[in-house]
């Protein structure tokens, strides 16, 4: 089939490549990606369906299986408008990266104006993918969170060390306006100060993580030791392909005295 014009895009994900590619194995992901109802069997012969939310429908056949690596399906709306069933082609290729999983997607034509209408349809789908995948990958932010704040009350440094690497990297960094410290190794100490100069206090989250694409804020208030809020504030946690806290950057809201 000759298909004479091309889309290309391509966007990074920070979730390993296997995470990844189990959303063109597994149709609870497929769907979750492209819409309720939408299933994909990831053989050659294979069918692929679309029900996007809402209702337009699209169906294809799997063309190419590379498992973790590569997918080619044949791409057509329902109705046949832009263009039918079978008479275009996509294929998705997965590079990994130091941050996560490129994703390399060529989606290739018989005819230019349904190219041309793809180019915003793609933009949108890939960061609705990214933030699909993002939402399994980083399926522990919130405990890691709460682990994170449970640190800077937690008097034992063995403890804190412990928890550190289990919650983050190694090279953790973290930033407030009163914090510049890189790795765990110096973190720990770091609280341990904190804790002699402000003992007695607590932090906790305040409300619901929000994330995005490896990206979470969570609100945060300190209590003393009575129980009463003498601080409020927000970090933005930063997570690796592995779900791991690869950064902090805190930012205080009202302190009372």
């Amino acid at each position: 089939m000759t298909l004479p014009h091309r889309l290309d895009r391509s966007i990074v994900i920070r979730a390993r490549r296997d995470t990844v590619f189990s959303f063109f194995t597994d149709s609870s992901r497929w769907a979750s990606w492209w819409g309720a109802g939408s299933t994909i069997e990831a053989k050659p012969g294979g069918q692929v369906f679309i029900r996007h939310p809402n209702g337009i429908e699209a169906v294809g056949e799997v063309l190419e299986v590379a498992p973790g690596e590569r997918i080619v399906f044949t791409y057509g709306f329902v109705s046949g408008k832009p263009m039918a069933p079978g008479s275009s082609r996509v294929t998705i290729h997965l590079e990994p990266q130091a941050d996560g999983t490129r994703v390399v997607l060529a989606h290739e034509f018989a005819e230019a104006a349904p190219r041309h209408e793809h180019v915003q349809g793609w933009r949108y789908q890939l960061s609705l993918f990214a933030n699909a995948v993002s939402n399994i990958a980083q399926t522990h932010a919130t405990e890691r969170v709460d682990r994170w704040f449970g640190t800077w009350s937690d008097a034992d440094a063995d403890s804190r060390r412990q928890t550190f690497a289990a919650i983050a990297v190694p090279g953790v960094r973290f930033r407030d306006q009163f914090s510049a410290v890189d790795g765990a190794a110096e973190l720990v100490p770091h609280i341990g100060a904190a804790q002699h100069f402000m003992p007695g206090m607590k932090l906790e989250r305040h409300g619901d993580l929000r994330q995005c694409q490896g990206t979470a804020l969570a609100d945060w208030v300190a209590r003393g030791p009575d129980g009463q809020e003498r601080a409020n504030g927000t970090n933005v946690f930063l997570f690796n392909a592995d779900g791991l806290i690869e950064a902090v950057t805190g930012f205080w809201g009202a302190i009372k005295r």
